[in-house]
């Protein structure tokens, strides 16, 4: 778990610097296209860190009512959490 942690601050860390980049180019000025592309780039890598903390979290739960320690009821609750994360 901790290994999963670090992961996701490390790609928060990139995602962070990325944003810091973008918030440079602009203000120097440098082109749309440019700028477009890092924007594209920070999307792809934040829903990259948002499908990783679901799966982490999806694999819990799952864990956790192999082993009887969670309500059937939970899949419904993971399939909500899931709509409102794609929507």
């Amino acid at each position: 778990m901790e290994k999963e942690h670090q992961l996701l601050i490390n790609r928060l860390n990139r995602i962070e610097g990325q944003i810091r980049g973008i918030r440079k180019m602009i203000a120097e000025e440098q082109g749309c296209r440019d700028i477009l592309m890092q924007i594209a780039a920070v999307k792809a890598a934040i829903n990259k860190v948002g499908t990783l903390v679901f799966q982490t979290h999806f694999r819990h739960c799952l864990q956790e009512a192999v082993a009887g320690e969670k309500d059937p009821d939970f899949i419904d609750e993971v399939m909500k959490l899931l709509d409102k994360y794609i929507s």
